[in-house]
């Protein structure tokens, strides 16, 4: 039997402050969590009793052990994290200034394992028969990983029962992993043919298509390729675009705590949704709400919501 949801990408261990609106350098003491946004998202959709493995890789050290240990209690397959034997396990670092100010510290240098998943190792089975197969942005930043994550795209794209799946394309655009703008324009392009759903929010979306407007980064994201196109607005709520048309979530009211893991679980859920088959309307709004809760929450793997929660939330 196949995975539901299936995530491929950055992994890390996250080192988040306990105390709040306070600089790194007076933080005195921390808590350690399960990061990376596509492992995140796994985590998200496993809450949800989703069948879910995440493809990623670790260093072979105790903050791997780390990994393997909390993707196993969080009801994730692990069997496709592997170590690399020269690199780190990489860690995060965030400042904490609700509501709106997150900055990150991404200790990945000079490469992170992540970025070392190779085409020659995936399980191309594995990823042809998933109901959901998720990518990122940051995957194409950096070989051999981009050729891999290109690789699982296009193995995907032309399997036999090809369109049967859902292949989502998160945009996931971090400017200190690209050299520019342009470069990591050209790959997500290079990657939007092979994907069923786009999504990012406004920035990611202009680093993608080269468009600032809400309605017309959704164009052209489905003009691209995609057939839904999901532009997440922060304040104004999130604009989702299909074959059907288009509609617009306005946001959830929250009380801000840590904004960071709100999108993984925004992820979480829309692969939840999408596999549900629930018209659009209803996954951006239990998608919405599923953002909302751990954006009032401290972590991110830990905060992920379950569905009677969401459920709850939206009522």
């Amino acid at each position: 039997m196949g995975f539901e949801v299936l995530t491929m990408g950055r992994v890390g261990v996250d080192i988040y402050p306990l105390q709040v609106g306070v600089g790194l350098a007076e933080v005195e003491t921390f808590g350690k969590y399960l990061g990376g946004s596509p492992t995140n998202v796994a985590v998200a959709a496993a809450r949800y009793g989703r069948r879910v493995a995440v493809i990623t890789r670790t260093g072979a050290d105790p903050f791997g052990d780390f990994v393997h240990s909390a993707l196993r209690g969080y009801g994730v397959d692990d069997r496709y994290v592997t170590a690399v034997a020269h690199l780190p396990t990489p860690v995060t670092f965030c400042e904490i200034f609700p509501p709106d100010d997150f900055p990150l510290y991404f200790y990945r240098l000079p490469s992170a394992p992540d970025l070392q998943i190779r085409a020659d190792e995936l399980d191309i089975e594995a990823i042809r028969s998933a109901g959901v197969f998720w990518v990122t942005g940051t995957g194409l930043c950096e070989e051999p990983s981009r050729s891999a994550t290109l690789a699982a795209l296009r193995h995907r794209a032309e399997s036999p029962g090809a369109g049967a799946g859902i292949t989502v394309l998160d945009l996931d655009y971090r400017e200190m992993f690209w050299p520019s703008r342009e470069e990591a324009r050209r790959w997500l392009q290079e990657a939007l043919p092979y994907v069923t759903v786009a999504v990012g929010n406004l920035d990611e979306c202009y680093t993608a298509v080269a468009e600032r407007d809400p309605a017309a980064a959704a164009k052209a994201l489905r003009d691209r390729g995609a057939d839904l196109a999901v532009v997440k607005q922060g304040p104004r709520g999130v604009l989702a675009v299909d074959g059907s048309g288009a509609v617009e979530v306005p946001p959830v009211p929250v009380e801000v705590v840590n904004g960071l893991g709100a999108g993984d679980a925004f992820g979480g859920a829309l692969c939840h949704g999408l596999l549900a088959g629930w018209e659009t309307a209803r996954v951006m709004r239990f998608a919405n709400a599923a953002g909302a809760i751990v954006a009032g929450r401290l972590a991110c793997s830990d905060a992920m919501p379950t569905v009677d929660e969401v459920e709850a939330y939206v009522r």
